[in-house]
Parts: structure tokens; sequence; C-alpha cells
């Protein structure tokens, strides 16, 4: 056998055991006449001991010219170490090696496999398979694994039943662009990769499955921005004869125990909020309640003042941020150039100092007497010894604006604790959205989502004002999870791919496989599907959802380690019958 333990598990309680080790050299220190070696494996590190008494000088030598990352065998005795390390939890013990065995040599790592790496992220993706022995990946990885189960545990418990669906399935024009596969055997025909699962869960449950769920891979070719993935997985759930209440309590007894077993954390309250008053309160949809600094709207109090910047804006708008009057105004300034930032994206910024003796002083005090000040303070909640910070513009635009500065500011007031969680769902969004460019509406989740109770027949007189019964699970500030009651009838599904657009020649083609599915009894039924990556990232405290992923892929959706994606031979075109047009 190569191991007898692993390199985390020995105490001194094993000193005197025989015993045989396997792993990575992780460091060494030769002294000469001892060399001291630390081996490492997934479970932890174990010193090993060679000393010129006690061992033979084949084997001293052998020990001073292993390298980094040598992977290697040793056979010894549990030994009670000299100069104990409180550090690490084999740290009262050593081996003394009386068997060496080099198993393989490696390489000079390009960056050290230590906590903290003097690697940068390309190049730790480049070498990801080093990258994964260092502890913050490995843990992630074991983490990642951890919440899973719990998943699946829980899920299986309540009932639920794990189905897999197909990988190879039909393109659709509604949502995000798909990934496509040429079939060789259909020959100009293509498959696409699913964004989700959603038609085949709806199936399952025209079919009587009536509490599925699945941990899905699922597929977006889409411009990635910051920390997402072309390839993610979902946590992809669906439940039948149910209503709205049924969901949210089944997925938040999940979230609940989520946080209990993985964080240890206890979370009763699940506050729900409206779509819009997310909107006006935060300027997003998946609020961060962790801390306040809610919007204060300030249009009638700031308006037909002789300000033609507040007075020719559709919304003005203003936070006030904690003790905030003790900037300066070169950080004040440095605030303003952040929002002005193309990624922000405003023109500038107002502000007003509260004062301590219940003054006030703004940067528009050429049009705003005291009086006017004092009503945005008292809209914005402001305090003494508050800043107020306004912006103003097209509604949409400026809310967008002022919520990215409200995350700023928190995240440097350190108001956003990562052992805090908050979750929250926000609720009753619009069923439709209108799209400028095409000039039509399309689905804000997707057309399968029913409108809410008794709105069905807004959709011939005002589309827009149409509520979705639609619900998203909020924690953090991000978004983790999402659904809704599904439409289950034929009539009202045409009538949806109507709204849409879609010609009955067109809905056929693309979704005649669903409505001829309805036609057969189809029960009342909706789900939910939880986003894993970045629930597992928020639940182990990161910002980031790439350490909790085996073989990321960096922003512009490439795999550099392996070098994906890639040309492929005139061969393999041909026989797709597939011709290149690139200009």
């Amino acid at each position: 056998m190569y191991r007898s333990h692993n390199c985390g598990e020995l105490r001194a309680s094993h000193i005197n055991t025989e015993v045989t080790l396997s792993g990575w050299v992780q460091k060494s220190r030769d002294k000469g006449f001892i060399v001291w070696v630390d081996l490492r494996d997934r479970y932890g590190i174990t010193q090993l001991v060679f000393d010129e008494e006690r061992t033979s000088k084949e084997m001293m030598q052998q020990a001073q010219e292993l390298g980094r990352e040598f992977v290697i065998q040793v056979k010894g005795t549990v030994i009670e170490r000299a100069s104990k390390n409180p550090n690490i939890p084999t740290g009262d013990i050593e081996i003394l090696v009386s068997e060496l065995t080099i198993l393989n040599e490696a390489k000079l790592p390009p960056f050290t496999i230590e906590d903290d790496t003097d690697g940068g992220e390309e190049l730790r993706m480049k070498y990801r398979y080093l990258d994964i022995r260092r502890n913050p990946v490995k843990n992630s990885l074991i983490f990642r694994h951890k919440v899973t189960q719990e998943v699946r545990n829980y899920l299986s418990k309540e009932g639920f039943i794990e189905v897999e669906t197909p990988y190879l399935i039909k393109s659709t024009p509604e949502g995000a662009r798909d990934f496509v596969v040429p079939s060789r055997m259909n020959e100009g025909q293509f498959y696409a990769l699913p964004q989700s699962p959603q038609t085949f869960k709806q199936l399952l449950m025209v079919g009587g499955m009536d509490k599925y769920f699945q941990i899905v891979k699922c597929f977006r070719d889409e411009d990635l921005r910051a920390d997402r993935q072309p390839e993610f997985t979902q946590i992809d759930c669906e439940m039948a004869f149910i209503e709205q209440e049924d969901i949210l309590n089944a997925f938040e007894g999940l979230t609940r125990h989520l946080l209990k077993e993985v964080n240890g954390v206890e979370v009763e309250k699940f506050p729900r909020m409206l779509y819009d008053d997310a909107m006006r309160l935060y300027g997003n949809d998946k609020p961060d309640i962790r801390f306040g600094m809610e919007f204060g709207e300030l249009n009638e109090v700031a308006q037909h003042k002789d300000f033609a910047v507040f007075n020719s804006a559709e919304l003005v708008v203003g936070i006030a941020v904690p003790g905030g009057n003790s900037y300066t105004r070169k950080e004040i300034d440095k605030l303003i150039d952040w929002v002005k930032r193309p990624q922000v994206g405003a023109l500038g910024m107002v502000y007003c100092r509260c004062n301590d003796d219940g003054s006030f002083k703004s940067s528009v005090d050429k049009f705003y007497d005291q009086d006017d000040l004092a009503k945005w303070a008292e809209k914005t909640r402001a305090k003494p010894g508050d800043l107020i910070c306004v912006l103003s513009g097209l509604t949409h635009k400026v809310r967008a604006q002022l919520s990215a500065l409200r995350m700023e500011l928190a995240t440097r007031l350190g108001l956003r604790d990562p052992k805090t969680f908050a979750p929250l769902w926000v609720m009753d969004f619009p069923l439709l959205e209108w799209d400028e460019d095409t000039e039509r509406y399309h689905a804000m989740h997707h057309p399968f989502t029913s409108p809410k109770p008794g709105q069905l027949e807004l959709l011939k007189t005002n589309p827009g004002a149409v509520k979705a019964n639609a619900y998203d699970l909020v924690l953090n500030g991000n978004e983790i999870g999402g659904g809704s009651i599904r439409i289950h009838d034929k009539e009202t599904q045409a009538l949806m791919f109507d709204y849409l657009g879609f010609s009955p020649e067109e809905a056929k083609a693309q979704f005649g496989f669903l409505m001829d599915a309805f036609q057969y009894g189809a029960p009342p039924h909706g789900g939910l599907a939880f986003g894993l990556d970045r629930l597992v990232a928020i639940l182990g405290g990161q910002e980031t959802i790439r350490d909790f992923i085996a073989f990321p892929k960096n922003n512009n959706g490439r795999d550099v380690m392996i070098d994906a994606p890639a040309p492929i031979d005139d061969e393999q075109l041909k026989e797709l019958s597939l011709k290149l047009n690139l200009k």
C-alpha cells in the first residue's frame, strides 16, 4: 500500500507507530547533519526527519536532493517532535524515516504552492492543477462538495426525485445566445446546449414527477461580465400542485438548512419586498439589506429651485452615508470621480454635509437654503455627522448609478460582513420588458412564467404593467435563486407567445412539443433554480466564484489551461458540412 495514514491525521497518541505516508514535498530544510521535509497531501502536512546518526548516507543524500512538489513515499516511526508547531494539527510529532521512495520527480512550479502565493490569477489558471494543491482552492472545492451533499440530502428527504435531462437540445430564440453543436448525422442541423432545463422540468411535471430536482450544468454564450462563467451550475427544482407560497416555504427551508449545517447560522426571517419597492429604495432587484442607506427621492424638495441640473432630471435621489461628514473635500472629490467612471456613468454628484450642530453645508448652497437641505436630510433619513450624496438623471440610469455607489460605500465602511447573512424574497417582477432595439416586449424571465392571478386581461390594454407570478431569492446583495409559477394551459401559453411577437407557426416550430404536452393534463406547477456557484461562494464568505469551480474560464470565456476554444481541422469541418466565413 502507498499509505497507512494521511498527512493530517497523526497525533501524539501515534508515537512509536510504524507508518507509511505518501504525498508531495511542500518544502525541505537542510542543516547538513539533519534534513526536515514537510510532506503534504489533501489532508494536511506531516514533518519528516532524516539525520546522519539514524539515517544511512545514501538516504541522507536522497533527502537532500528532494525538490519542491516531488511525489514521495516514506516508511518510518512516529516520534515526538522536539520543537512543536502549534499551527498545524500534526505539530506534536514527526516521522523518523527508515525508507524513502521517489514516486515522481517534479519541475520547479511556476508559482509557490502556498496559501499566499506569488502567482497571478492568469498564471494560476494556466496551471490550475497546481493551484488546486493550494489550501484556499482545495478547501473551496471541498466546501462546494459539502454544500452539494447537503442540498441532495435535504431535497431527497423532502421527497424530491433527482432526474437528469438532456444536454443536446433545441435552440430557442428567447433568453441569452445559445451555444450550438452541429449534428454530423443530421446535415445542416444543430443542437443547442441548455441555458436551463426549463421545458424539460415542465414536461416532468406533466409526466407526474411532482417533485423534481437536478444539479445541472447550464450554458450561455453571452458577453462575460466580472465573475461570470459561460458554463455554470444550477440547483434546478420544480413542484406540481402548488401555489407560490408552497415554493417559498420549500426553499426557505433549504436555505435555512444550508446556513445552519454549513455555516452554523440560524436565520428565521425571510423578508419579502416588491420589485417596485426594491428598485425605489435600493436601485436594483437584488438589494443587500445587511445595512441601511436606503434611497430618498428628492424631486419634491430639490426641483424648481433654479438649479437646472435637478430641474431637468427625471429623478433626483440621494443616500445618507453614516459618519460621512468626516470625509475631507479631497475624499469627496475622489467619490465624485468614482461615480463618473465609465463603469458607473454618472455626470457628477451633489453632496451635503450634515453638521453636528444641525446645520448643513452643500455643494449647491447657491440654490438651496438651510430649510431646503433639512428636507433633503428628512427624505434620506440623514443624521448629524452624515453625508448626503445626490445623483440625478433618467430614472433607470440614476438608480443603477446610486446603487453602485451605495455598495461601494458600504464596502469601504465595512458594512458588508461576509459572516452575516440577510436573505430576502423579491416578488412581483414585471412580466414583460420593452426592448427599444426590436421594438417589442420580451419576457423578463422566460415565456413560460404566468402573470399574477387576475392580470391576464391587462395584457390586452397595458402589457408593461402586468406583474409576473415570479420571485427571486436574494442573499447579501446577490440573487442566489429565481423562479416562478408556470403557465400550465395551452390557451394562456399561446396568448403569451402572441404578446412576445411569435406567430402561431413560430410558436409551434419552437415549442410545439410543450404545447402538445399541455393537452394531456398538465398540473399547476412552478419552481426555482439556485445558482450553485454563487450560492457556494456566498456561504463560503467570498466575492468570487472562480475558486469554487475546479477548472474555471477567464473573462474572455477561455480555458487558458487547455487552450480552448480552439480551431478544428478541415476534415472535421467537412464531416460536419461546415464552412468558415472569417473576416
